[in-house]
């Protein structure tokens, strides 16, 4: 479950926010949209993508964290131990959601993955992070984080989160088709796959 939110530094009054809906996008394909969006639109979107096609891992805070950890409280309110807890999402002490952000002078970027669920013998191939947030201590994978699925149908979420963003922005549902955006060839997307060897280094770094 992914989910990104673009918007201008101030605005006054109700802003209008679109709100697209995908179903199943890779997440490349999504955080190339959410670049062309932040570089050729002046508009604020929202784009709240109901799974992904294929297994990925996204490698990537300020005030807008405290926004968003607003906004969620209300999505979550009534599921005992939700927070915001340095800079993630957790119920109790178990982390399903993880942000990353990219600010410009007058737009910004806030995309949050969740962890809607996983497969148990998949956690044994993740190596500890070199730097991990305190109060993980010295737990393992399996142990630190939790299935998002397991506290709330995924229907439910996705309307009460746009029904919170509703309650900040006046939401128009517009298609993706419908989006008005330059030719993906105007520009050079920062965002791309890791090498073979870039993944190497990394892992060895972990090491």
């Amino acid at each position: 479950m992914i989910m990104a939110v673009l918007g201008k530094v101030k605005e006054a009054g109700l802003p209008l926010m679109k709100l697209v809906k995908l179903r199943g996008m890779p997440i490349l394909q999504q955080l190339h949209l959410e670049e062309r969006l932040l570089r050729t639109s002046s508009d604020n979107w929202c784009l709240i993508n109901d799974g992904t096609s294929s297994p990925a891992i996204v490698m990537g805070l300020s005030g807008i964290m405290s926004w968003s950890g607003l906004l969620y409280s209300e999505v979550f309110e009534g599921l005992a131990g939700f927070h915001l807890r340095e800079n993630d999402y957790v119920f109790d002490d178990r982390k399903f959601g993880g942000n990353a952000q990219s600010i410009t002078k007058h737009r910004w970027i806030h995309h949050t993955s969740f962890l809607w669920d996983y497969e148990v013998k998949n956690m044994s191939y993740l190596k500890l992070p070199a730097k991990a947030p305190e109060y993980r201590l010295t737990r393992s994978h399996m142990d630190f984080v939790c299935r998002m699925k397991e506290y709330v149908p995924r229907s439910e979420f996705i309307e009460k989160t746009i029904k919170a963003i509703g309650g900040q922005f006046s939401v128009k549902s517009i298609s993706l088709e419908s989006i008005d955006i330059p030719s993906v060839s105007e520009y050079v997307h920062t965002t791309r796959l890791l090498t073979e060897q870039e993944i190497q280094e990394a892992c060895t770094i972990q090491t």
